[in-house]
């Protein structure tokens, strides 16, 4: 296939910038992939849809303050640091900007949100083929305790926003997150609130959760003209025992497995992909799902309306339909349906049901 398949046009206008008003508030696009049929509803109508025995599974990976901003300790040069993976405490790869300044040896020194300089430093290592840098922290035990007073969460680029706000810092984190490493929230889970998974769970729908840390390459494009040819990022994810003994006791009971969010999907189709048994443990996946693609343990997945071109939107266009071009035909129509009906789009948007 190929990636202008999944091209469509989106009026900016939908492209939500602020979350709404209450995150159980947002609307919800039904689709059933059998009749077809689509239906638009509120997301508290998701209970609606649910059933005893089912197994909702949530991604509890926590989005950290990714985005610093430093001073080159010879020039005083100023750099904006997006920290992107963690390879050991305190050392990571990271985005910089200007990249060209950021020559191996350079040592730059962190600065706290009002622009003082701090007793954190660090030395880039080297460069990779993307053009990161890898940097090693100094002058604290690990950089990842330092997050909160130095750092801001990493927006996406489409919302148009200069800075963070105290409403994004908690907005822009599901009610359950856990484990600290994301740099992009894995905004399914963004509709959630306590009184709704306490309704949930009182329905009879069992809950658990995995780990995967989103990265950087969540919103990239891709560039190349033919799927198969496009390399995908690579993501880190942790199954606890618990989670995997829900999951396979639910498979063998014949019960359904929905996942929140395209990151839950991965992990299970990555952990599972060549075993009947889902083990706990953790992992890395570069996987990358789309039409045609058999799912083994996903039965239902709930997700937000996906950017044109995305390895997100060709994920829910395999999950659509087995068949190679009537998921994609499925899911653009949809999203045609929800651009007429003015939903809301990607991380603050509304979202999408598919059974």
């Amino acid at each position: 296939m190929r990636t202008s398949d999944f091209d469509y046009e989106l009026p900016d206008e939908l492209i939500a910038q602020h979350p709404a008003p209450s995150r159980d508030q947002s609307r919800l696009l039904v689709l059933e992939r059998g009749t077809t049929q689509i239906q638009h509803r509120k997301f508290p109508d998701l209970l609606t849809y649910l059933r005893p025995g089912d197994l909702l599974v949530l991604n509890n990976s926590k989005v950290i303050p990714a985005r610093l901003r430093a001073v080159n300790a010879r020039t005083s040069g100023q750099f904006e640091l997006l920290l992107l993976q963690e390879n050991a405490p305190n050392d990571w790869w990271a985005m910089m900007r200007p990249g060209k300044r950021a020559r191996i040896e350079t040592t730059i020194q962190l600065l706290d949100r009002n622009g003082h300089t701090t007793e954190i430093s660090a030395t880039v290592l080297e460069p990779n083929d993307e053009g990161h840098r890898r940097l090693r922290f100094s002058g604290t035990p690990n950089i990842l305790d330092e997050l909160s007073r130095l750092g801001e969460i990493p927006l996406p680029p489409y919302i148009k926003r200069s800075a963070e706000t105290a409403e994004d810092r908690e907005r822009y984190q599901t009610i359950y997150a856990q484990s600290a490493g994301s740099v992009a929230a894995p905004t399914a889970g963004l509709h959630f609130t306590a009184p709704l998974l306490e309704n949930i769970s009182a329905l009879g729908v069992r809950i658990c959760y995995v780990t995967l840390h989103v990265g950087l390459g969540t919103f990239a494009p891709v560039k190349t003209e033919r799927l198969d040819a496009h390399t995908m990022h690579e993501e880190r994810y942790q199954i606890p025992q618990h989670t995997a003994s829900e999951i396979n006791k639910a498979k063998r009971e014949g019960r359904r497995i929905v996942a929140v969010g395209t990151t839950s999907v991965r992990v299970l189709e990555s952990a599972g992909r060549k075993t009947d048994l889902l083990l706990q443990g953790a992992g890395k996946t570069n996987i990358f799902i789309y039409p045609p693609f058999q799912f083994r343990w996903v039965d239902a997945l709930l997700t937000n309306f996906h950017l044109p071109r995305s390895t997100l939107l060709m994920l829910v266009s395999a999950f659509a339909s087995p068949c190679q071009t009537r998921g994609r035909e499925l899911i653009l129509r949809a999203y045609h349906k929800a651009i007429h009906e003015r939903y809301r789009f990607f991380s603050y948007g509304d979202a999408m049901l598919l059974l």
